[in-house]
């Protein structure tokens, strides 16, 4: 598999040493889906359908030459959502929807892949939205080529081809066949379900197969009186999405949660929580059992003395507010003997490495994954993160993209770091 320090495309297009699920992994996938100018852009339709049905959110980019093969109305009904086709759309935020759809992203695909695009990719041009996604993305892309065999066999489409697959793109196909020139050989897009197919293996890979993850998520409460409480701006997302990639790769999944408005991930056993006390309650009844904990949830450092049990009425003096510490749960697993592979989360507004290196030594565990918060677009609230993971003889920055992409590149270094240690 890919080393931790690779990028993400590379994680992601690595061969997996470990059986992998069956099909199915595509629900809930985003999958940004590319066509061209070429005949073959009217497959794109069955494909846009059969993504839908395999449960993925499907955003469909279309170069201008596709429009002329293939209506975007046509698109955009099988899709359920409009189909973008203008580098600088008004529409979007800031006009800034090439950055956006490359950060929503789990996985591009462009079908079909003209010898023209393949050219301009390989070049590193960003002259229309489709090209600008592919280099703005660190999602998986894939393509799959069709085009008149002559054109795939010349010196110049190999080259780009060969050049494009060393950066990590994977290619799907030509298949050979009769092709709509009249001419017969390589050249032929590959059908819709082998498509369907490459795209569910970036997310089917058991890494953690057999293996029982439990997984913190959310903040806590802690209360002043019946309606009042102390906790913070966590949202729950990235232990929601942590949960979600341990459960695609093959993970027994517990989720330790906090007060969210999140949907329970498939798959995954959720337990619900609401104080920093019923945290640990349900952490230290369950960690005995699992082979990793991950401690993404945001626990209140303090709690009130004492919660009073009637509302506390409006005076016109100030209210001073007795807080004790709370109990440091990671702190605790980490002194349990036999204790599991320990992920703790380290959210910093300063001096982020020093911090998270401090932390990992003086809490014990075995990895942490840092991250800024208070910045703009990432941290709390938001849906997309940035990580540095760090561990004893190594780390890795993990740049900003959606939180669910970021999870599946952290599940992958915890499932590396967690093999290692126990293989060694």
């Amino acid at each position: 598999m890919a080393r931790a320090t690779h990028t993400r495309r590379a994680i992601f297009t690595a061969p997996c040493t470990l059986e992998c699920s069956p099909m199915g992994s595509l629900q809930n996938k985003r999958v940004v889906l590319g066509i061209t100018g070429g005949i073959a852009a009217y497959k794109g339709a069955e494909l846009t359908r059969r993504l839908r049905e395999a449960g993925a959110d499907v955003r469909v980019v279309m170069s201008q030459a596709a429009t002329q093969f293939i209506a975007p109305l046509t698109l955009q009904a099988l899709s359920g959502k409009p189909v973008h086709q203008h580098l600088l759309d008004e529409r979007a935020e800031s006009a800034m929807g090439h950055i956006e759809l490359a950060r929503w992203a789990d996985v591009i695909a462009v079908v079909p892949a003209t010898a023209h695009f393949m050219a301009r990719l390989a070049q590193g041009l960003a002259d229309d939205l489709l090209t600008t996604v592919c280099l703005a993305s660190r999602a998986p892309l894939v393509l799959a080529p069709a085009m008149n065999r002559v054109m795939w066999e010349s010196a110049a489409t190999q080259a780009n081809a060969q050049l494009l697959m060393e950066r990590g793109v994977r290619l799907l196909g030509p298949a050979a066949g009769e092709q709509a020139c009249g001419e017969v050989g390589p050249g032929r897009m590959v059908e819709a379900g082998e498509i369907l197919d490459a795209l569910a293996a970036f997310f089917t890979c058991g890494r953690l197969q057999a293996r029982r993850v439990l997984i913190t998520a959310g903040p806590t409460r802690e209360a002043i009186d019946p309606v009042r409480y102390i906790s913070n701006r966590s949202s729950g997302k990235m232990g929601y999405a942590l949960a979600s990639a341990a459960a695609e790769a093959g993970a027994t999944v517990i989720l330790i949660s906090g007060p969210v408005a999140l949907a329970c991930p498939d798959g995954v056993e959720r337990v619900a929580v609401e104080s920093a006390a019923d945290m640990r309650a349900a952490v230290l009844t369950r960690a005995g059992a699992a082979d990793i904990v991950i401690a993404a949830a945001a626990v209140a450092d303090y709690t009130p003395v004492e919660a009073v049990p009637h509302k506390l009425k409006k005076g016109g003096s100030e209210w001073q507010l007795s807080l004790r510490p709370t109990a440091d749960i990671v702190a605790e697993l980490a002194l349990v003997p036999g204790r599991p592979f320990l992920v703790a989360f380290a959210a910093e507004t300063e001096e982020l490495e020093r911090n998270a290196r401090g932390k990992l030594e003086a809490k014990g565990v075995d990895l942490v994954a840092a991250n800024w918060v208070g910045r703009p677009g990432q941290g709390f609230d938001s849906n997309e993160n940035a990580l540095t993971v760090i561990w004893r003889g190594g780390s890795v920055q993990l740049p900003l993209a959606s939180k669910s992409a970021v999870a599946r590149q952290l599940i992958e270094i915890i499932a590396e770091r967690y093999h290692d240690k126990n293989s060694a």
